[in-house]
């Protein structure tokens, strides 16, 4: 893989602009085909262990020796020869092992190959979006330990409600992608490879090849086994395994780009309120090319522009999956090609942009403070009630002396007051004079965040604490740099 591609060339962005070198390596092609090549050895050592005489010891050390060293030039030639990708490379194989070429893939059909180094392939990506996801709700929950006292207004219908506190607000982000981690270690611990089950499932070469039904059993388990896997093969399949699976890991997978388009909208709108911003890292960074005095939230933005592309993508499993003919066709592989190895790339660039963002956000308290105290005298109105009857006042009378004053407060802000003048308009009403010094504590923004901090402290010891302790091995706390 090129770094710098030819310019004359398309070049997905997804490689130059967004997506990891990590992620990039396990879709890449030397991935795939050094994948497929472990197949071949897993398979001749449980052929030759199980009593094959035509597989000798020599011939499964000539493979190994050859495991990851692909003759990729040897390959493309074979390939415009026979117009089949594994043909090709079982007789690239072959040129680098003479003594093993007659031998490699015995009783195997190409999905033996190929379908079982798709889920290896899967399953390594789901590794690598697993420890970003467990390293991005670090980092949240870093965030809400150290806001979980800061009252904010909240919003509902993009209208002022009652407050919550800026911690919470982000333990609801870590939330929706703590469901992700769940779906992801889901998918990893219970991904069953297809194992060896020949042209249409029925094991019919491999039986041939041994005359003993038992053996062929015990060559799927030991092939399994070789292979890294823990779970069981699937019990049955036609040539390919269940495509549903692939819907299953997408939904995985694309999960994130949920979760990732809610918390980068609400970055966006905050950041609108000029509450909280992503981090604007460079004084050289330009946020218009006319307006030199805007900050668009863009990483923000690049979020969402690629968590849409993601959710678009998982239709493709599920409609790969419900196409299959019988025991198979052929038209998922050109759709698979495209989808599967996007949608992980995609899933990545998200993660590790939105770990940029997070690690980056700025908090303006004041900004906060300034929209707390424009909506908060409404909202302390039912405390001022209590405590206006509590002074022998007359509940009827009291409330709709707010009324008319909430009325008039919010009058004089549409016609641009610049402050919320309602607790001033009550003290200055005889009927309120029994509780004017209360006023101001009665408005005090943490009476109204309910159980915000306490809930994000539970959150934090329940829900976060577990996956640090569990990933303590995975979690890298250094700046996710975004190269673009």
């Amino acid at each position: 893989m090129s770094d710098s591609p030819s310019p004359e060339i398309y070049s997905s962005p997804l490689a130059q602009r967004f997506a990891s070198r990590e992620m990039l390596e396990n879709f890449s092609e030397l991935k795939k085909f050094r994948t497929w090549r472990r197949v071949w050895v897993a398979l001749a050592e449980a052929e030759h262990e199980l009593g094959v005489k035509a597989v000798t010891e020599e011939q499964i050390k000539e493979l190994r020796a050859h495991q990851d060293d692909i003759n990729l030039d040897d390959a493309r030639e074979f390939e415009a020869k026979f117009r089949h990708d594994v043909m090709a490379h079982i007789h690239a194989y072959g040129k680098q092992c003479p003594d093993a070429a007659k031998i490699i893939h015995l009783g195997a059909t190409s999905c033996d190959i190929t379908d079982n180094a798709d889920i290896i392939i899967m399953r390594d990506g789901l590794l690598i979006l697993r420890r970003k996801l467990v390293n991005l709700i670090d980092r949240l929950g870093t965030f809400a330990e150290k806001y979980k006292d800061l009252p904010t207004l909240g919003w509902t219908h993009f209208q002022p409600a009652q407050l919550t506190t800026v911690g919470k607000r982000a333990c609801l982000w870590a939330q929706d992608f703590l469901l992700d981690l769940q779906e992801i270690e889901s998918r990893v611990d219970l991904l069953p490879l297809r194992g060896v089950k020949g042209a249409t499932g029925t094991q019919l070469s491999f039986l041939e090849l041994f005359g003993d039904a038992k053996k062929v059993e015990r060559l799927e388990q030991l092939v399994v086994k070789k292979l890294g896997f823990k779970t069981k093969p699937f019990a049955v399949t036609g040539q390919t395994y269940p495509r549903k699976l692939d819907a299953l890991i997408l939904n995985a997978v694309c999960g994130i780009a949920q979760s990732a388009h809610k918390f980068a909208n609400d970055i966006r709108l905050l950041q609108h309120l000029r509450e909280v911003e992503e981090p604007f890292e460079t004084e050289s960074q330009v946020g218009s090319s006319a307006m030199a005095y805007k900050r668009n939230p863009m990483r923000c933005e690049r979020i969402t522009g690629l968590a849409r592309f993601l959710i678009c993508l998982e239709p493709n499993a599920a409609l790969n999956a419900a196409e299959q003919w019988l025991e198979r066709t052929l038209d998922d592989s050109s759709n698979r090609r495209l989808s599967l190895p996007e949608a992980f790339l995609t899933a990545d660039a998200i993660l590790h942009i939105a770990l940029n963002v997070v690690s980056g956000l700025v908090v303006r308290p004041e900004m906060i403070q300034c929209n707390v105290a424009r909506e908060l005298p409404f909202m302390a109105t039912e405390a001022v009630l209590m405590a206006g009857v509590k002074a022998d006042g007359d509940r009827q009378q009291l409330h709709e002396s707010i009324r008319r004053h909430s009325i008039a407060a919010a009058e004089a802000m549409r016609a641009g007051a610049n402050a919320n003048d309602l607790l001033a308009r009550l003290a200055g009403d005889p009927l309120f004079a029994p509780v004017r010094k209360e006023l101001a504590s009665l408005a005090d923004p943490m009476r109204f965040v309910g159980r915000a901090p306490e809930q994000t402290k539970a959150f934090l010891e329940s829900a976060v604490s577990p996956i640090r302790k569990h990933y303590a091995g995975d979690i890298d706390r250094k700046n996710a740099d975004l190269r673009v």
